[in-house]
């Protein structure tokens, strides 16, 4: 029984399907250029216009600079054995085939089922932010919705000014006129509206085509990145103007810890740099579209490497401009660049980030469910979940319907969970990820040296090695209710695997009619 539950997915196999064409086949169409778009469309988005801000708020102020760069760290080692199965292993699928080559089938399923979590909750953090951005900018053309349908279940919206806003987003301007927000009147969110509706149009794109939704992606990732130069410039001219500004906020660089695990001083960075790491999961997503990549062994890795490299500078600056402008206990909110261009008083400049945000997250939110439905695809056409979930529309040449469940599902995460605890459960299902990853590389090296590997690790073992305990450093970091929540998913996908995959398994299934040969 324990051989079954380990055994792998021949390499034979997985070279049939990356060499499958016809009309029931995901289309070979995206070259280096997609990948590398389709990698920044992930990655630059949530980390920069979501999280940034309330990371530096609730765990390292402006210290969230050093988050960034501990989580770049084991990106950079997690991307490089990324890398070397991307052009192995081209096929749709990411770590979860990775796993079934290497290490077996339960722990392929284990991956598989932690990607679901891993892209369903990003998808649904992502969408928090962008529906924040959305508001937002509604409120600058006074557009406005009622407080219910604003936001999710436990969010609170005060009456200021005679609108109704988010408690988080005035809080700011609150302090500076002394206005304690307990005295002024209070609704609560139950459903945030434009949240599911945001995730449903971008579930629409994804069925129509592949090569569409990359050319839609390619040129949204022009407009934020241009959107993130334009706000550096101006935000960087308004603290060279105004030097006072980053004298204070800046100081203390990195809070001290309050006495608590995680809150600020290096546990915080520890923590933040848990909590923001999803931000980086754009080349896992890249490695999830290999099937459709038209040279995969040479342009996944410059796709996954290339968007890593790119973004994380960005990261880096956009953090520093961010808490030099605002003091970083008012950035507690999900459009908290909003809140930072809005303070140099440039009023083109706040349309055009919000504008500029809106089109990353979307970008992103596309990255994320397209990895999630391939995910599914993979797992479907291996027997381990229904066979509903590989169907591929004739037309479209897109797993449709696994496309439109994950879609739906992801809008009701979106439209009625906190942002913390998606971005938390996000971010823990990646890093177990970026694990298994690493730990597959080496067992790969090792049973199997001849492969032909077009883009090779440097530095074995180290390189999966600093991967793997740099990966596992953050998730220890992270705060035990989102250990427990990650322990009840695996089960929940453990009890789906024993009672159905098991026996729908077409790799068990052909060893079986091996064996009776």
């Amino acid at each position: 029984m324990l051989s079954n539950l380990l055994r792998i997915k021949p390499m034979s196999l997985l070279s049939q399907e990356a060499g499958e064409q016809g009309e029931y086949t995901l289309k070979r169409s995206l070259g280096a250029v997609n990948l590398v778009a389709l990698g920044i469309g992930a990655i630059i988005g949530t980390g920069i216009f979501v999280l940034t801000g309330p990371a530096a708020a609730r765990y390292a102020g402006p210290g969230v600079v050093y988050c960034f760069i501990l989580a770049a760290i084991g990106c950079v080692f997690a991307g490089l054995c990324y890398a070397e199965f991307a052009s192995l292993i081209p096929v749709a699928g990411s770590a979860y085939t990775y796993g079934y080559a290497t290490l077996g089938e339960i722990f392929a399923w284990i991956i598989g089922w932690d990607l679901c979590l891993e892209y369903a909750f990003g998808a649904a953090t992502v969408c928090s932010g962008w529906s924040g951005y959305v508001l937002s900018l509604g409120q600058d053309f006074g557009l406005r919705l009622p407080p219910e349908l604003a936001g999710v279940p436990g969010s609170t919206f005060v009456l200021f000014d005679g609108h109704w806003e988010l408690l988080g987003r005035v809080a700011a301007k609150l302090n500076q006129l002394g206005i304690d927000p307990a005295t002024l009147p209070q609704r609560h969110g139950m459903f945030n509206l434009v949240a599911f509706l945001g995730i449903m149009l971008v579930t629409v794109v994804l069925v129509i085509g592949m090569k569409e939704s990359a050319n839609f992606n390619s040129g949204i990732v022009a407009l934020k990145v241009t959107v993130l130069v334009i706000f550096l410039v101006i935000g960087i001219s308004t603290l060279v103007k105004h030097p006072e500004l980053p004298r204070v906020n800046w100081t203390p660089f990195l809070p001290p810890n309050t006495g608590t695990f995680g809150e600020f001083g290096w546990s915080g960075v520890l923590r933040g740099a848990g909590v923001i790491f999803f931000a980086y999961i754009g080349f896992d997503a890249v490695s999830t579209a290999a099937q459709e990549a038209k040279n995969p062994k040479r342009d996944m890795p410059i796709g996954i490497l290339g968007s890593l490299v790119i973004c994380t500078i960005l990261y880096i600056l956009v953090a520093l401009t961010l808490t030099g402008l605002v003091n970083y206990k008012f950035l507690n909110i999900p459009d908290s660049l909003a809140i930072g261009i809005d303070a140099t008083g440039v009023k083109w400049g706040s349309l055009l980030v919000k504008f500029g945000a809106l089109g990353g997250l979307t970008s992103t939110m596309i990255v994320m469910l397209l990895g999630q439905s391939r995910v599914f695809f993979s797992m479907s056409k291996d027997g381990l979940l229904p066979p509903l979930f590989s169907y591929v529309h004739p037309r479209f040449r897109t797993p449709w319907i696994s496309s439109i469940t994950v879609g739906l599902v992801v809008a009701l995460f979106a439209s009625t969970l906190p942002l913390d605890k998606l971005g938390e459960m996000t971010s823990i299902g990646t890093l177990l990820a970026f694990i298994i990853v690493c730990a597959g590389v080496m067992v790969l090296r090792k049973r199997s040296p001849e492969l032909p590997r077009p883009f090779r690790a440097p530095f074995m073992p180290m390189t999966p090695i600093l991967g793997i305990g740099i990966s596992l450093a953050m998730m220890l970091g992270l705060p035990l209710e989102t250990w427990e929540r990650l322990v009840i998913w695996l089960i929940v996908g453990l009890i789906i695997y024993f009672g159905y995959s098991v026996r729908h398994s077409k790799v068990q299934k052909l060893a079986k009619a091996q064996a009776a040969d």
